[in-house]
């Protein structure tokens, strides 16, 4: 059982996975009931098709990301503000899963895990830590940004359109 709480779920901006198949890039909404953790993500990520394995794009509380990519057994995750670790059970899983500890600095941001997590789909670790700089960026257009560099920007944004609207 998950120490995710209601209010934690509610705070949960975006969730979506993405996955090459056939070619084309989908986009579909990541179910709730796998929001409890990185390895429960990961589960429901390996039901996805797709050589290259189905991302996890997470926003949470307009405050950080999270992204998990499942490729076979293989789990890589990258948290965009480790010091979201100590207030939220999510960002806890992530840090937990890396296997790393967390110094919290109100004052600093710094991510943790896998900065090179979808370097082999077109943007590269470099690029990725510096889009992670940029504190001016809202979580869900950061997650818009990796997207369009990774070629499913369109989906994506088409997505967050839809979900917007209802």
């Amino acid at each position: 059982m998950s120490d995710v709480t209601d209010a934690e779920v509610n705070d949960i901006d975006l969730a979506v996975v993405a996955y090459l198949d056939d070619g084309a890039w989908n986009v579909a909404e990541l179910p709730g009931r796998c929001l409890d953790d990185v390895e429960s993500i990961a589960k429901e990520l390996r039901r996805y098709p797709g050589i290259s394995g189905a991302l996890a794009l997470i926003s949470i509380d307009e405050d950080f990301v999270l992204l998990v990519r499942a490729e076979g057994s293989r789990v890589r995750v990258l948290l965009s503000d480790a010091s979201a670790a100590p207030d939220w059970t999510l960002a806890r899983s992530a840090v937990d899963h890396l296997g790393v500890h967390v110094e919290v600095d109100e004052e600093e941001q710094a991510p943790a895990g896998d900065l090179g997590i979808v370097a082999d789909l077109g943007f590269s670790a470099a690029d990725m830590g510096e889009l992670l700089d940029d504190l001016d960026l809202y979580p869900e257009d950061l997650l818009g940004e990796i997207a369009s560099q990774i070629g499913f920007g369109d989906a994506f944004d088409e997505y967050v359109d839809d979900v917007e609207a209802d």
